[in-house]
């Protein structure tokens, strides 16, 4: 039976060989009799709706490719070899093609394969062509982190490791010369407004979870735009922007959809936030309803886990996202998983230790992020930006090094804040910039990349720097009003020391240029090198502490030149301080009155189900704070422990002793 089937498949493989050798010699016939004509036709010219038609009567463009891909003929050049008497199917198939590679040949022409990306600008329309599709917006991503230091992220850090963040930040643009704010709420507010706090109402301090505050109603904000552009909006994870009224929620300030934290710090799995010892309730949102029964899973990862939903839901090709991914990591109370410290065991610093091993957490969440963007056709256009909102706190475990202050504080370790920009729409790629860049520039970059217009916009203090970051540009912002505080304790200053233009007791912070100004109290101005403080209080003797003057309110420094601050100029550069005090005084012309009324008893979670929420009715008309502030120790009541008053002792004994050079 076998030797039956191999000799009825040799007889059929001969016959197959046989009828094929007819068709190759027919074809070569054919070949020879059109090289034998000596003359060619002229091409007749016909209007294009005459060599589209017949094509289109045919019913599909296959004769065309069966042409091209016959390899009878090489597009365009090929077509004057063959002869006006061929069929009248031919002539309509060949001038068709014509047309076609015409087309080819000018968009070919148009278009600059040079250039390093071409999906971001608007194809080029020639008349007689139809007119391109626009291209959709891109997806927007917006990480923000909550207390990550300068040295707090795998490219700037020798012990902590970020992989998925060190390959994001080399694959796109890092910015080495951006600045947030010293706290949580006011680098909020000015990513959500464009505006410096001076004009918004929260130059000091931050919303406490009582306060009967919120990001001002008559500002719009950026996903109110972002949603007028026609994008889908999102927010997951810290708010901190106010919720003493429902119109204060995220939800009514422009996301489609909410899930996190309305208060500034919760624990990391029970969700429980405290204003104090003793004021406690749950802060978990869904939306405007409370989240419960969500107890028991670390925030990282269910906030992760909410982002990854929202993309697998949503339909990419038809509607441009924006999500706004507020991690409440890595702010205290530091509790990661045990499995995710193991990789860190060898840390002498407990804290240093727990902090690393929950920005690892962070990594892996923006891994799975990243992951999902891919997964679901999100990542070929789309943005992704992470930032993080104000420097470390190296007592809690992060570091700032080698900058000067911390968290809090107008030193650099304070405001200049890690972050990069990742995208496929990024024209030059794989680089540092080192231009001067503010949180307060999101909002206009943002906005138009959506297609928004922000030129008629008033009062903005942000730049478009989407030409900065993707072609490398020259950054359009040439200073930074760092802020005016003018509730805060004030320093020793006077106007006399400020020349007259600037009362210098004033907590103030202003970088024109190269040039950095501040007045009144800064803030600890400490260098606190890593791995230092292994335990206490011995650890406190190692420290870099400042040995300046004691009764000094005004300092200066070149900040390109010197940005760790070690070098105070204002006695050697008077002109450069009278410039920069006036700069000052004309920004606090401009600034509208502080609004910090104080602690609202009806916001109590025990009064309100045993959750942070809202406690005022829209309907009720607003309270006259003006001129009431929350003062220390009026209307709060806060309990030292014994621990604490020890640290406070050894705290102000070493400045004591290291100051006298002891």
């Amino acid at each position: 039976m076998e030797e039956v089937w191999q000799a009825s498949g040799a007889g059929a493989e001969n016959r197959w060989n046989k009828s094929r050798g007819k068709q190759r010699d027919a074809a070569e016939g054919d070949r020879a009799e059109l090289r034998k004509k000596p003359t060619r036709t002229p091409a007749v010219q016909f209007p294009s709706d005459v060599l589209i038609k017949p094509i289109l009567q045919a019913g599909s463009e296959q004769p065309v490719l069966d042409v091209l891909e016959g390899g009878k003929m090489d597009k365009c050049n090929d077509l004057r070899d063959f002869d006006m008497d061929q069929n009248v199917w031919t002539m309509y198939v060949l001038s068709a093609l014509s047309v076609v590679c015409l087309l080819h040949s000018g968009f070919t022409q148009s278009w600059d394969w040079l250039s390093p990306n071409q999906v971001e600008s608007e194809p080029l329309q020639s008349k007689g062509a139809a007119a391109f599709k626009r291209r959709q917006p891109p997806h927007i991503i917006f990480i923000l982190t909550d207390d990550q230091g300068f040295n707090d992220i795998g490219y700037h850090s020798t012990d902590i490791r970020t992989p998925t963040l060190d390959k994001l930040a080399a694959d796109g643009v890092r910015l080495e010369n951006y600045y947030v704010q010293p706290l949580c709420t006011p680098s909020r507010s000015q990513l959500m407004t464009g505006r410096y706090q001076i004009h918004t109402g929260l130059q000091h301090s931050i919303i406490r979870p009582r306060q009967p505050s919120c990001l001002p109603q008559g500002l719009v904000t950026l996903p109110q735009r972002l949603q007028q552009a026609g994008y889908s909006t999102h927010m997951v994870g810290k708010w901190h922007l106010g919720f003493y009224r429902r119109h204060c929620l995220p939800t009514r300030r422009g996301f489609h959809t909410y899930f996190g934290s309305l208060t500034g710090s919760v624990d990391y799995y029970t969700y429980g936030s405290c204003d104090g010892k003793s004021l406690c309730g749950y802060d978990l949102h869904d939306g405007e309803s409370v989240a419960w029964g969500r107890g028991g899973k670390y925030s990282t990862h269910l906030y992760t886990q909410r982002v990854r939903k929202i993309l697998a839901t949503h339909q990419a090709s038809q509607q441009p996202i924006f999500i706004f991914v507020s991690l409440q990591a890595v702010h205290a109370p530091l509790k990661p998983p045990k499995s995710y410290i193991y990789p860190y065991r060898r840390m002498a610093n407990v804290l240093r230790r727990k902090y690393a091993a929950v920005v690892s957490i962070v990594d892996e969440a923006v891994h799975n992020i990243t992951y999902a963007l891919r997964r679901y056709g999100y990542y070929r256009n789309s943005v992704i930006i992470y930032s993080t909102d104000n420097g470390a706190q190296p007592f809690m475990g992060g570091s700032n090094w080698p900058l000067r202050g911390c968290k809090g504080t107008y030193w650099e370790g304070g405001i200049r804040g890690v972050a990069f920009v990742h995208s496929p729409l990024l024209r030059h790629k794989r680089r540092v910039s080192r231009a001067l860049l503010h949180i307060t520039d999101w909002y206009p970059t943002l906005v138009r990349l959506a297609g928004g217009d922000v030129s008629q916009e008033q009062g903005l203090d942000g730049y478009d720097i989407w030409p900065v970051l993707s072609e490398d540009r020259v950054s359009p912002r040439m200073e930074i009003l760092h802020n005016i505080d003018p509730l805060h304790p004030r320093g020793l200053g006077s106007w006399l020391a400020g020349q007259g233009l600037w009362d210098t007791a004033v907590q103030a912070a202003i970088r024109v240029g190269d040039w950095k100004l501040l007045t009144g109290k800064p803030g600890h101005g400490d260098w606190v090198p890593p791995q230092v403080l292994s335990d206490f209080p011995s650890g406190w003797w190692t420290l870099e502490r400042e040995t300046g003057k004691r009764q000094q309110s005004l300092w200066l420094y070149n900040i390109t030149a010197d940005p760790c601050e070690r070098t105070d100029l204002s006695t050697k550069r008077p002109d450069v301080v009278w410039k920069l005090l006036e700069r000052l005084a004309q920004y606090n012309r401009t600034a509208v009155p502080v609004h910090y009324p104080p602690d609202d008893p009806r916001a109590n979670p025990e009064v309100n189900g045993g959750a942070w929420v809202p406690w005022v009715d829209d309907e009720e008309q607003e309270s006259n704070w003006n001129g009431v502030y929350y003062q220390l120790g009026r209307n709060r009541i806060r309990k030292k422990s014994r621990l604490f008053k020890m640290r406070s002792f050894f705290k102000k004994l070493n400045s004591k002793i290291m100051s006298n050079r002891i």
